[in-house]
């Protein structure tokens, strides 16, 4: 009997001595070539931010009292992700000189920041190649499925929190729909709104000067398509071009034809500001906004977008360049316009 108690006694101690889990992270470093005298770790959404500093060789150190997640770390001029969770000890190196390339984590708990380093290295040479969404789809689908399961190779070979392995697996699903569908928008634009072929119509927009005006109607002349909206200040910003070129080109074979995708509610918005700024050209007010046939067949996701077609109804550019570029002007004048 003295025996178990002696032998419970020994395992309360060994209990009672177990080191407890800091409530805490410690994070240290070196930065060579450091950009400024101090970095800041934040995260916005959970209200952090903690300004650490640097001293003259380049060392930090701090401990931070953080809710488990992701984290950017900026040294003044560039930022890194990191993975934060109580109780790590994690060291970081960085060289500012080759930033991304160099960033390294070692310690307790620092394999999940050394995944994202890893991630951004391999992401930068995905996208640094621009000939990447030219790709036929084929060699493009190729590349990209190489890519997550490069990914899913790395993330099944390494022991990491089960919450960060469901938010990775969540952005690579995320990343690869987005470049798939960047990928179609490409190649649709190559075919479908290639120079040449016909070029998607609208009908029966609302026309400011009263009545309503269709691409058909414009047919015998080249046609200047900006589509815009009154709460886009980069529109706003090409309109004392557009009013330029406008002026050059008066009487010329070319209309100029600003399409709105303003929602309804800002109908008279619409109305105010071509009195306000004095718009001349065709003004018209687009069908169903972002959701109107032209603006959907024409793939436009962004505005101030430019288009030019030709007398005969067939796109010359389904991206045409802004009023404020130089290259507006010589496209015009390789068209005799």
């Amino acid at each position: 009997m003295k025996k178990i108690v002696y032998l419970m006694a020994i395992a309360m101690a060994v209990v009672s001595c177990k080191k407890e889990p800091n409530d805490f992270v410690t994070f240290s470093g070196k930065i060579t070539n450091k950009n400024s005298d101090s970095v800041v770790i934040s995260n916005p959404q959970l209200k952090f931010s903690r300004t650490i500093k640097v001293d003259d060789t380049g060392m930090f150190k701090d401990t931070l009292k953080v809710k488990d997640g992701f984290y950017r770390l900026f040294d003044g001029k560039e930022s890194t992700s990191l993975y934060l969770k109580n109780g790590a000890v994690i060291n970081m190196t960085l060289n500012t000189n080759e930033f991304d390339e160099t960033v390294t984590y070692t310690g307790e708990g620092s394999t999940e920041s050394s995944f994202l380093a890893k991630s951004s290295l391999l992401e930068e040479e995905l996208f640094s190649d621009k000939a990447l969404f030219d790709l036929p789809k084929k060699e493009f689908d190729t590349k990209i499925n190489t890519y997550v399961d490069g990914f899913n190779k790395r993330i099944k070979e390494t022991k990491l929190d089960s919450t960060f392995v469901s938010s990775q697996e969540k952005n690579i699903k995320g990343l690869t729909k987005y470049v798939n569908k960047v990928h179609a928008n490409k190649l649709y634009l190559a075919t479908k709104l290639a120079k040449g072929m016909t070029s998607p119509s609208f009908t029966g927009y609302e026309n400011i000067k009263g009545g309503t005006t269709s691409l058909e109607d414009l047919k015998g002349k080249y046609v200047y398509v900006d589509v815009w909206a009154t709460w886009c200040n980069p529109c706003k910003k090409e309109i004392p071009f557009l009013q330029k070129v406008e002026k050059q080109y008066h009487g010329k074979n070319i209309e100029f034809v600003s399409i709105s995708v303003d929602q309804k509610k800002d109908h008279e918005a619409w109305k105010q500001m071509i009195a306000d700024k004095q718009l001349t050209g065709i003004q018209l007010f687009a069908d169903n906004s972002w959701s109107s046939k032209f603006v959907t067949d024409y793939k436009i996701t962004g505005i101030p977008r430019f288009v030019l077609i030709d007398p005969a109804g067939n796109i010359v550019s389904s991206d045409a360049p802004r009023p404020s570029s130089p290259k507006l002007i010589e496209l015009f004048t390789s068209l005799n316009i």
